[in-house]
């Protein structure tokens, strides 16, 4: 796909298809979709489709209007915002003599673009081959022709088609060999995060709802944050310190978007894995997004299939876990933001934030420190001065409140320490 390409932006809006978001936010989305690739939109429409055509989705005078749309605004490509199959988008080609990609390869051209380290890059080259492999189906011109063999002495031979499949079930065979090896890399790596032990505060959220600004401000990096759909791909992790807590792990992750891929669902599974050992979720929502509450049931519906939150009540799961970030509260007018300050002011597991402006991230950061604090019990220990590594982890995980000599004992000069911990970090100690 060429950057800067004009393109023309059709959403079917398809009659009995039950959604939550209405086809002007889906439209936007899909534009949204396509600037992030650097696409050019030249024009973008609903269509209502009674009927789904088999052959090509739409009906043959909507297919017209496209093709007449496509001469009119000199469009060289048309994204179709839902699922097309291999023959409707061969269909659609032809008939239009136009380039055709639906919602899944248009994801997947921005994952390929974005995707940063080598996990990355492998499970968007498997998902770009899942989704070819599925293409090959009656969509190919060269399906007739042959290699390997000729005559009755040779037999038929492997069509190319066969032969492009084998390719490609080879590749896949061993881009998913590669990736076992990554994740066991990285269960490594999260196990010895999980000794070392400091909490783990995993930012999650819909595409583009301000997540790496709020990133950003909070540990000072400077992630790429721009306002554009899948800005970060892949997660990111830097240590922050917290009231209360000198030291915390903070995560940003990759976004979630309606109808993802099927093959993205998949491969990227892994990118959220940090989520599920997370000892607490931050949900940023872009609360000036008229689509807002759909999008936190999109979130919802991903943390409840990895297993985050119980999806009966709504996501909200274990409320120390879950904090919900209202981001973007600068962009509010003043009537919408009084409602909704009254709605938060009565929830202590929401918070009203600009990371652009900085207001409330302060507060934010207050609430992340109670959070992992509340239930700490002092504990007054006796431990051999000559144990320095122990005594180092208390000062480091807990609250020390004293740390005096604590004259002789069986094993030498002791040293007493009145520290409070949290049952988690009481139960890392106590593993040390």
């Amino acid at each position: 796909m060429t950057r800067g390409a004009r393109a023309l932006v059709v959403c079917p809006d398809i009659r009995g298809q039950r959604r939550d978001d209405d086809p002007t936010s889906r439209l936007e989305e899909a534009k949204g979709l396509a600037l992030a690739i650097g696409i050019v939109v030249a024009e973008a429409f609903i269509i209502p489709v009674r009927e789904v055509r088999p052959n090509t989705l739409f009906g043959e005078g909507q297919v017209q209007r496209i093709a007449s749309d496509c001469e009119l605004h000199e469009a060289e490509l048309i994204i179709v915002d839902g699922a097309l199959s291999p023959i409707q988008q061969r269909n659609l080609e032809e008939k239009i003599g136009r380039k055709v990609i639906d919602r899944t390869g248009l994801i997947l051209e921005i994952f390929g673009e974005r995707a940063a380290t080598a996990e990355g890059r492998l499970q968007v080259e498997l998902a770009h081959l899942d989704y070819q492999a599925s293409r090959l189906v009656r969509s190919w011109t060269h399906l007739e022709r042959q290699r390997g063999g000729f005559g009755f002495l040779g037999g038929p031979g492997e069509t190319q088609i066969e032969a492009d499949r084998r390719m490609i079930r080879d590749r896949m065979a061993r881009l998913r060999r590669e990736l076992e090896q990554v994740r066991k890399t990285r269960e490594l790596h999260r196990k010895r995060r999980g000794r070392a032990p400091w909490p783990v505060i995993a930012l999650v959220g819909y595409t583009n709802a301000g997540k790496s600004t709020l990133f950003n401000r909070m540990t000072g990096a400077h992630v790429m944050a721009e306002d554009l759909l899948f800005a970060t791909l892949d997660p990111t992790m830097r240590a922050i310190t917290l009231p209360g807590v000198e030291k915390a792990i903070l995560s940003d992750t990759v976004g979630f978007i309606s109808d993802l891929p099927t093959q993205l669902v998949a491969a990227f599974r892994a990118t959220l894995e940090e989520v599920t050992a997370a000892d607490i979720v931050l949900h940023v929502r872009d609360i000036a997004n008229p689509d807002t509450a759909s999008q936190k049931k999109q979130v919802m519906q991903v943390l409840a299939d990895l297993g985050v939150t119980d999806e009966e009540d709504e996501g909200q799961g274990d409320p120390a876990t879950i904090i919900e970030v209202w981001n973007k509260w600068d962009l509010l007018d003043p009537e919408l933001r009084e409602e909704l300050t009254a709605i938060a002011a009565n929830d202590d597991k929401v918070l009203p934030i600009s990371a652009i402006t900085g207001e409330g991230v302060e507060a934010l950061g207050e609430q992340l420190g109670r959070v992992l604090t509340e239930g700490a019990r002092l504990h007054s220990l006796m431990i051999p001065a000559a144990d320095g590594a122990r005594i180092a982890w208390l000062h480091a995980h807990g609250e020390v409140l004293s740390d005096n000599d604590g004259g002789q004992g069986k094993e030498g000069p002791m040293r007493h320490v009145e520290v409070r911990l949290t049952e988690k970090e009481w139960g890392r100690f106590e593993t040390l």
